[in-house]
């Protein structure tokens, strides 16, 4: 009975930056549990060597191209998928970017617009698009990956339009959730630490070892994160096994935001 409640037969599950890192591991982790899963990213290529590894291993996926940052992509990628199989009933959204160690005091209008378009609207217009199909049929599971830099300041790097950008991918979460759930739509979202992916490998070279081991050693449970750890949240949060769960920002931080 309660194993079968993660389970996510029959259903359509997107996936944004679903090409590598967290995107492609929470890919791999709602296939596994039985949906249909829809790999979306900018880059063609690496979203079709993606596909083709899922595949391999005898997952059901495609892909779909999807630029976050195009203002008319979400719903255009909406309606392919939903011409497809009829509906979409999961959608995560994970696409992000990260541009650090950039003072406020001279940041550019660029480097903060580039960042808040991708990880807080580009969120937003998703939820738009593929919501409006949820609420219609009365039913859906949305999963945002926020970061615990949305509770936090990180340190020593100096990003505050990362930072604001989660922080308001978290209230994005919770504000949804408020409007949709009597409707039957949950939105949820996931608060990580430091991850160990493409994004942060720059952490492993020898210059860059103080960064490394202050994250680490901020860190009660004293290393990164991986991949796999932040999907298996978001397939809890996309599965019926967290049905009474909406508005919530489930940290998976190592105890980081503990100090």
């Amino acid at each position: 009975m309660y194993m079968n409640k993660f389970r996510l037969d029959d259903r359509v599950a997107v996936v944004t930056g679903a090409a590598r890192g967290i995107g492609f591991a929470i890919a791999e982790a709602l296939a596994e549990a039985g949906a249909r899963v829809v790999l979306t990213d900018y880059d063609a290529k690496a979203l079709d060597d993606a596909v083709a590894r899922l595949a391999a291993t005898g997952a059901t996926v495609e892909g779909e191209v999807f630029d976050v940052t195009d203002a008319a992509a979400a719903q255009r990628v909406n309606d392919a998928i939903v011409a497809r199989h009829g509906r979409v009933d999961v959608l995560v959204n994970n696409a992000g970017i990260a541009i650090s160690d950039h003072p406020a005091e001279s940041m550019s209008d660029e480097t903060w617009s580039r960042v808040i378009d991708v990880n807080l609207t580009g969120v937003f217009r998703a939820c738009r698009a593929f919501g409006r199909g949820m609420l219609e049929r009365g039913g859906g599971s949305i999963v945002n990956i926020g970061s615990m830099s949305g509770f936090i300041v990180n340190r020593p790097q100096e990003q505050v339009n990362y930072n604001a950008s989660k922080a308001g991918v978290h209230h994005l979460t919770r504000s949804l959730a408020a409007e949709w759930g009597a409707r039957g739509v949950r939105v949820n979202a996931v608060a990580p630490t430091y991850i160990d992916t493409e994004m942060n490998q720059y952490v492993h070279a020898k210059e860059n070892e103080a960064r490394l081991q202050g994250w680490v050693g901020n860190t009660p449970m004293h290393r990164l994160g991986r991949v796999d750890e932040i999907a298996s949240v978001v397939l809890f949060l996309a599965s019926d096994a967290a049905s009474l769960m909406t508005g919530a920002i489930v940290l998976a931080d190592g105890g980081y935001v503990c100090w």
